[in-house]
């Protein structure tokens, strides 16, 4: 059995969060991401487990071999597994992680209001349900 993909853990409502979930869903390379919504029983706990709080929630996490990463870092794994024009962005590595998280944080706090916020989560198309869930153990 080949080892589980990376778990990333969104805002459901944000709009540029599911943007960012759908346009992975597009151009992931190998398929095997897992996408948990925060507002989800698991998505709350996994936010929890890694000290994140649900209902404020100021960064994603990306979890990947068993490593959380959260804020820039995150952002930088997750692309990683992408291909197409959001690849540009892994020149963030060049910048000092300092800089990097202040960006993010930026971006994070501001980020219903500049992009704005859904009144619930999308339910995702069938063909892709079960990329929603968490890997069984």
């Amino acid at each position: 059995m080949s080892e589980a993909g990376p778990v990333w853990l969104y805002d459901g409502v944000c709009v540029l969060c599911s943007g960012g979930v759908q346009y992975t869903l597009k151009h992931e390379r190998d398929q095997r991401m897992r996408f948990i919504a925060i507002q989800s029983l698991a998505g709350r706990q996994l936010a929890r487990d890694h000290g994140i709080d649900p209902d404020d929630p100021e960064s994603f996490l990306f979890v990947e071999k068993g490593r959380a990463l959260a804020k820039s870092d995150g952002v930088l794994a997750l692309l990683k597994h992408l291909h197409g024009p959001a690849r540009i962005l892994l020149v963030g590595h060049l910048l000092p992680k300092p800089a990097r998280d202040w960006l993010y944080e930026r971006v994070a706090r501001n980020r219903y209001r500049i992009f704005g916020r859904k009144s619930h989560c999308e339910l995702p198309a069938p063909e892709q349900r079960h990329r929603f869930t968490l890997p069984e153990a």
